[in-house]
C-alpha cells in the first residue's frame, strides 16, 4: 500500500498513492489549505493516480469540497471513490450558511417559547378538527380498531358508570320535584312539577349532568392513561413504528364514549322520573296522573334533542382528555396536570356547547 501525496499543477490538485485511513491524516491539512487557497471556481482534483479510495479518502475529498465552497470536478475518477463520495455527500449534512444557522435559531427559540393563547387555539382547533374527520371516516378504517380494546373502553366509560348515574338522576328528580312542589303547591300547581322535571331532565339536566360526570370519570381517565404513555414514551414509540396515535388511541376512544352516552343519558332520565314520582305520590298523585302529565309536556322530539346534545358533549370531553393525555409534559407532576385540566377543560366545554345549544334551537324554533 503506498503512501498517498497531494501535487499542485496550476488550478488542478492531484493525488497520488492510496487514499486510506492509514494515509489521510498525514495529508489531511496540507490537503484541506490547498483547498481553501484555490481561487478557480470549480476545484479539480485529480485522482487518477490513487488506485485505492476508502472512506476515509472520500471523506477527504468531501471536506475539501465544502472548504472550497464551490462545485468539484473528479479528474480521473474511480467507481469506487465517486460512489464513496455520492453515499458520504448523502449521510453527512452539509454545512449551514450564516443566514440558514440564523434561521433555525429563530425556529429553535420559537419552539423552545410556551405558545400563545392564538396558536394554543389553533392547535385546539387542528386536534378536533382531525378527529372529527377521523370519526366520520369511522367505518373505513374498523380494521384498525382492535375488538377487545373498544369492548373495554366502552364498558369502563359505560357500564362501570351505570350505578353512579342512577343514583345521581334518583336524587335529582327527587330534589327538584320537592323544591318545586313546595312553592307550586301555593297555586294549586303542583301537578305542573312533572311537566318542568320532565322537560328539565330530557332537554337540559340529562345530558349536562351525565356530561359533567362523564368529564370527571372518563375524560380524565383518558387523560391519565394517554399521558402515562407519553411520559414513557410510548407514544412517540408508536409514531417511530408507523402507527398513527390518533387512530390508534383517541379514535376508539372517543367512538366509544359517544355511543355510550345515550345509555347513560336514557338511565339519568328514567332514574330522574322515577325519583320524582315517588316525590309526588308522597304528596297524593296517583301514579297515571304524574304518567299522563309527562307524555303530555314532554314528546319524542324534546328526547331526541337531549340525546344529540350528550353525545356532542360526549365527543368533546373525550377529544379534550385525549388531547390532555397527548400534550402531557415530563415528570411525576405531567400525568396529574393532564386529569386536571381533562376535568376542567371537558366541564367547560360542556357548558358552553350548552349554551350554544340553547341558542340555535331557539332560533331553530325547537
Amino acid at each position: 500500500m503506498s503512501n498517498a501525496a497531494l501535487h499542485q499543477n496550476g488550478d488542478v490538485l492531484a493525488f497520488s498513492g492510496d487514499l486510506v485511513a492509514k494515509n489521510v491524516g498525514g495529508i489531511w491539512k496540507s490537503s484541506i489549505a490547498a483547498a481553501k487557497r484555490a481561487q478557480a471556481a470549480t476545484l479539480t482534483i485529480d485522482i487518477s493516480g490513487c488506485p485505492v479510495i476508502d472512506t476515509a479518502g472520500a471523506t477527504l475529498l468531501l471536506t475539501m469540497e465544502r472548504t472550497h465552497g464551490g462545485d468539484m470536478h473528479l479528474q480521473g475518477a474511480e467507481t469506487q471513490g465517486t460512489a464513496l463520495l455520492a453515499q458520504l455527500r448523502k449521510i453527512i449534512p452539509r454545512p449551514l450558511t450564516r443566514q440558514e444557522e440564523q434561521r433555525a435559531a429563530r425556529e429553535a427559540a420559537r419552539e423552545a417559547r410556551a405558545p400563545t393563547a392564538l396558536e394554543n387555539l389553533k392547535i385546539r382547533i387542528a386536534f378536533f378538527g382531525e378527529t372529527i374527520v377521523a370519526l366520520l371516516a369511522l367505518p373505513a378504517k374498523l380494521r384498525y380498531l382492535r375488538g377487545s380494546n373498544f369492548a373495554h373502553i366502552a364498558d369502563n366509560a359505560g357500564l362501570k358508570a351505570l350505578p353512579l348515574v342512577v343514583m345521581l338522576g334518583f336524587l335529582i328528580g327527587m330534589i327538584l320535584a320537592f323544591q318545586s312542589a313546595i312553592p307550586m303547591q301555593q297555586f294549586g300547581a303542583d301537578l305542573y312539577v312533572a311537566d318542568l322535571v320532565a322537560l328539565s331532565l330530557f332537554r337540559e339536566l340529562g345530558p349536562l349532568l351525565v356530561s359533567v360526570i362523564l368529564a370527571g370519570r372518563t375524560g380524565s381517565a383518558f387523560a391519565a392513561e394517554l399521558g402515562t404513555m407519553q411520559v414513557n414514551e410510548e407514544i412517540a414509540a408508536l409514531t417511530t413504528m408507523g402507527i398513527d396515535p390518533e387512530t390508534m388511541l383517541v379514535l376508539p376512544r372517543v367512538a366509544a364514549a359517544v355511543l355510550v352516552m345515550p345509555a347513560l343519558v336514557v338511565a339519568m332520565d328514567v332514574s330522574g322520573l322515577i325519583g320524582m314520582g315517588v316525590v309526588l305520590m308522597v304528596f297524593g298523585f296517583p301514579a297515571s296522573a304524574i304518567i299522563g302529565q309527562i307524555t303530555f309536556a314532554a314528546g319524542p322530539s324534546d328526547f331526541l334533542l337531549g340525546l344529540f346534545k350528550a353525545m356532542v358533549f360526549a365527543a368533546a370531553v373525550a377529544m379534550i382528555g385525549c388531547r390532555s393525555g397527548l400534550t402531557a409534559g415530563n415528570g411525576p407532576r405531567a400525568v396529574g396536570e393532564a386529569a386536571t385540566s381533562a376535568v376542567v377543560g371537558g366541564i367547560v366545554a360542556t357548558v358552553l356547547l350548552d349554551g350554544l345549544f340553547a341558542v340555535l334551537f331557539y332560533r331553530l324554533g325547537l
